[in-house]
C-alpha cells in the first residue's frame, strides 16, 4: 500500500459575492477512458484537456506497464497504443492510489488476458469492494486471487481464451458496465451487458470513436443491451477532454449559495447521464444559464452562468442517483441553506465510496450546526436559509476529496468558518481547486 502524507487542513470564512469566469478540469470519467482506450489502440492518439490530477495519472502509468507509450503534460498527451489484444504484462503491481474508477476499468480491460496482473492502492482503496467487477471476470474464465471481501491488493489471471458473456449489471454501475464491455474487446465473440437503469455512457461513445464494434438498443421493457464484438481493431483517435461536471459543482454551488455572487463556468460537459445536480438544484430555484452549447469529440458541452439565488427544498428521486452519484455531497450543503426540507433517496452507492461518503456527509453537517437524518440509503437536511447558526466545527474528511470540496463550499457562506481536517486528496480530482475558487473571491486559507 502507498504511504499516506500527512494532512494539510484548510478553513473556508464567510466570503464576499464571488465573481468571475474559470475552467474547472477535464472530465475524470473520459480521460480514464481516453488513456486506457488509447494506450490499447493501433496508431496514435492526442489528448487535449485530460484531467492531471493523480487518479488519471495511475492510470497513464499503469498502459506505460501495459507496454504502450504515454508522454504528456499540461494538458496535451500523445499515447502510442500496443494494439488490442497486445498489452504485456506488468513488471510490478500496478498501484492505483485512491482510484476507483481506474482500478476497477483496468481489471476489465486486462484481467481476461493469459498472464497475472497484479492491482494495489491506498488505505481506502484497498477497503473498497472490488467484487462487482471480479464477478464477471470470473464468469469470463478470470482467475482471481484477492484479499478478503473481494479487496485490494489482489492479483488476476486470464484463461486462454475469454469467454464472452453476457451480464445484467446488478446495480446501476458505469464501472461494471465498462469493465465487462473492455474485457470483451479481448474474448472472441460478443459479449453484451444488460443495464436496467442507464448510467453514464462515456465507455460507449469511446468505444465507438476508437472503431469498436458496437451495438446499443433498448428492448420493450427498457433494458438497455450493449454489444461488443471482440478481438477487432482499435485505431488511434484524437480527443478533447471537456470540463468535468462533478468538480464544476463545487463552483456552482458556492456561486449559489454566497449572495450576490455571478460566475461562468467554461466548457463544462452537459452529458445527460451527468446532469442529475443541475436539474436538482434548478427544481430549487437556481439561477443556472446554459450558454454557448456545443458538441466536442462527441460530448455536449457548454459554459455555465451562475447566481446566488434563494433555494427551496425538494425530494430526489431514487432513479436521479446514477446522473449524479458524486454530487451527493455538495448537493446536501446547498440544501443546508434552503428554505425547508431536502430529502435525497437511493444514496446506498455513497456507502462504498472513498469513505462511507453518506456517513460522511451526514457527520460533517451536524459538527457544523446542520439538523439532518441519515438513513440506510437517504438523507433528509433541514436547511437554513442565509447561514444562519451555521458552521463553526472541523469536517473528518475520511481521506475523501469529495468531502473536503463540499465543505470548503460551505464555510463560503456559513455564519461561522468551517475547518476540514486534510485537503491533501483534493488532488486526486481538482488539482488547483483552492487556486479556482479564490480566483473568484473565495475566502479560504
Amino acid at each position: 500500500m502507498t504511504d499516506q502524507p500527512s494532512p494539510q487542513p484548510a478553513t473556508a470564512r464567510l466570503s464576499p459575492a464571488l465573481k468571475g469566469a474559470v475552467r474547472v478540469p477535464g472530465d475524470k470519467s473520459i480521460s480514464h477512458r481516453a488513456l486506457l482506450l488509447g494506450g490499447l489502440a493501433a496508431g496514435t492518439t492526442r489528448i487535449t484537456g485530460l484531467l492531471e490530477g493523480d487518479d488519471v495519472l495511475r492510470t497513464a502509468a499503469a498502459m506505460r506497464a501495459f507496454g504502450a507509450s504515454v508522454e504528456g503534460g499540461n494538458g496535451e498527451w500523445i499515447l502510442r497504443g500496443v494494439g488490442n489484444g497486445c498489452l504485456l504484462e506488468p513488471q510490478e503491481p500496478l498501484d492505483f492510489g485512491n482510484s476507483g474508477t481506474g482500478a476497477r476499468l483496468a481489471m476489465g480491460l486486462a484481467g481476461v488476458y493469459d498472464m497475472p496482473t497484479a492491482f494495489k492502492g491506498d488505505a481506502s482503496l484497498s477497503r473498497r469492494p472490488m467484487g462487482r467487477v471480479l464477478d464477471p471476470l470470473r464468469l469470463m474464465g478470470v482467475q482471481v486471487e484477492a484479499t478478503p471481501g473481494d479487496r485490494l491488493p489482489l492479483n488476476l489471471r486470464g484463461p486462454k481464451t475469454a469467454a464472452p458473456i453476457t451480464y445484467r449489471v446488478p446495480v446501476p454501475s458505469a464501472q461494471v458496465k465498462s469493465g465487462v464491455l473492455l474485457a470483451g474487446l479481448n474474448a472472441p465473440g460478443v459479449t453484451t451487458v444488460i443495464e436496467a437503469v442507464p448510467t453514464r455512457d462515456h465507455t460507449e461513445k469511446m468505444l465507438r470513436a476508437f472503431g469498436a464494434n458496437l451495438e446499443v438498443e433498448t428492448d420493450a421493457g427498457g433494458l438497455r443491451h450493449i454489444r461488443v464484438g471482440g478481438q477487432g481493431r482499435l485505431t488511434g483517435q484524437a480527443i478533447a477532454v471537456p470540463g468535468d461536471p462533478s468538480s464544476a459543482a463545487f463552483v456552482l454551488v458556492a456561486a449559489l449559495v454566497v449572495p450576490g455572487s455571478d460566475v461562468l463556468i467554461e466548457n463544462v460537459l452537459m452529458n445527460p447521464t451527468r446532469t442529475g445536480l443541475m436539474d436538482t438544484l434548478r427544481e430549487m430555484g437556481a439561477s443556472i444559464e446554459v450558454l454557448n452549447g456545443r458538441a466536442a469529440g462527441g460530448e455536449d458541452v457548454a459554459d455555465l452562468r451562475v447566481r446566488s439565488s434563494e433555494l427551496t427544498g425538494v425530494t430526489v428521486p431514487p432513479e436521479r442517483a446514477p446522473s449524479m452519484i458524486d454530487e451527493y455531497p455538495v448537493l446536501a450543503v446547498a440544501a443546508a441553506f434552503a428554505e425547508g426540507e431536502t430529502l435525497m433517496h437511493g444514496l446506498d452507492e455513497l456507502r462504498i465510496k472513498e469513505s462511507d461518503r453518506l456517513a460522511a456527509v451526514a457527520a460533517g453537517l451536524k459538527a457544523n450546526g446542520v439538523d439532518c437524518e441519515e438513513g440506510k440509503d437517504w438523507l433528509l437536511v433541514r436547511g437554513s436559509p442565509e447561514g444562519r447558526g451555521l458552521g463553526g466545527g472541523t469536517v473528518e474528511t475520511s481521506l475523501d476529496h469529495r468531502i473536503a470540496m463540499s465543505f470548503l463550499v460551505m464555510g463560503l457562506a456559513a455564519e461561522q468558518a468551517v475547518t476540514v481536517d486534510d485537503t491533501g486528496m483534493i488532488a486526486t480530482s481538482f488539482p488547483h481547486f483552492l487556486d479556482v475558487m479564490r480566483s473568484v473571491g473565495a475566502q479560504i486559507e
